[in-house]
């Protein structure tokens, strides 16, 4: 079992930045696939950004390219989403996720075992 838990959420005007932290705790970080998710209020959570753990490789949706960046420090078993360029349609719950490795990695959020409470994210206008 893997415990998850997200910080650094928060409300930012459009524009803004905030980066986004989850420390993992219980079985071992290594070996594990780290994610982002995101839920708005009345649609599905769609993915939003992984780190591989085989080789560090990172994966983006399209609407976060060249604004969001994942990285993760593996020896203090924590992931980070930095967000700039915020934008109101980045308003959302956003969630930890981990997954044992996958070759290669899955990205559809049913894929992933373990998840955090979520942190709040609002973009204001």
């Amino acid at each position: 079992q893997v415990q998850l838990v997200e910080s650094g959420g928060g409300l930012v005007q459009a524009g803004g930045s905030l980066r986004l932290s989850c420390v993992a705790s219980g079985r071992t970080f290594s070996g594990h696939d780290m994610g982002w998710f995101r839920q708005a209020p009345g649609k599905e959570r769609e993915f939003v950004a992984a780190i591989s753990w085989y080789d560090g490789s990172t994966y983006y949706t399209d609407s976060v390219k060249g604004r969001f960046t994942i990285s993760r420090d593996n020896a203090k078993n924590t992931v980070y989403l930095r967000m700039n360029g915020l934008k109101p349609e980045d308003t959302a719950v956003y969630y930890c996720a981990a997954s044992i490795m996958r070759l290669p990695i899955v990205l559809r959020p049913t894929a992933w075992e373990y998840w955090g409470q979520g942190t709040r994210v609002t973009v204001s206008s």
